[in-house]
């Protein structure tokens, strides 16, 4: 597999999106942009000063929307920062985080916090955990969720599914579909069809497919089923 060279970024009219970078088992970390609103996509480690470079603070401060596809911590490390940080610099509106239902990490992450900072919280958080695959609509976008497959290992050596979804964001008669970290399936083959572009992960080899990522030539198979398509958390 090649090294990827992020960020990798795609824009098309008012619709962008920047992936600063995909690295597996270090971190996640995306900006969606959507006419004049911008939404973070698996805030993992590092995000925080992405974002700061590519926003500044008042772009920051007015972020509504944070989609979370699973719980690892290479998708999850760098929620506490950005909270954190939305407090000491006194964020005013709301924010949502919308996630799998069961998916504990971050609702640990978010009572921790709660519970650090109850007496200095400025602005209020809204935990979304997605039960079903209704869509959700928020400034003038329009968010599918839809379950993938991914697995991890357990200390016995067996492995078990974790609450895991990709999203389709759509914006003004265009389409991006991120599949997050998942094994090959229907669901995702079904959503990145003619996609404007889909993000698709390849973490596996070739030889020993499993339940927990695909392989490159899997990843390929979907992605030319788009009409643009990046390939990501392809290991180093």
């Amino acid at each position: 597999m090649k090294e990827q060279k992020y960020p990798l970024s795609w824009k098309k009219k008012n619709f962008s999106m920047k992936i600063f970078c995909s690295i597996p088992n270090i971190a996640t970390g995306i900006l969606l942009k959507a006419g004049n609103s911008h939404f973070v996509i698996d805030p993992g480690d590092g995000i925080l000063r992405d974002l700061n470079t590519e926003l500044g603070v008042k772009n920051l401060l007015n972020l509504s929307d944070v989609f979370i596809t699973h719980g690892h911590h290479d998708h999850v490390g760098g929620v506490w920062s950005l909270l954190t940080y939305l407090r000491v610099m006194q964020k005013k509106t709301p924010l949502n985080i919308h996630y799998p239902d069961g998916c504990v990490e971050i609702e640990s992450i978010y009572n921790a916090f709660k519970k650090v900072y109850s007496r200095s919280i400025t602005y209020k958080i809204n935990l979304v955990s997605i039960k079903k695959t209704n869509k959700i609509f928020t400034s003038h976008m329009t968010v599918e969720p839809f379950p993938v497959i991914h697995k991890e290992y357990l200390s016995s050596g067996k492995t078990r599914q974790v609450p895991a979804m990709g999203y389709n964001f759509s914006f003004d008669g265009m389409k991006i579909c991120y599949g997050g970290d998942t094994a090959y399936c229907e669901e995702l083959v079904q959503h990145a069809r003619n996609a404007d572009l889909a993000v698709l992960e390849a973490g596996h080899d070739e030889e020993t497919p499993d339940d927990m990522h695909m392989t490159l030539k899997e990843a390929v198979s979907i992605g030319k089923s788009a009409k643009k398509y990046f390939l990501v958390h392809v290991p180093e």
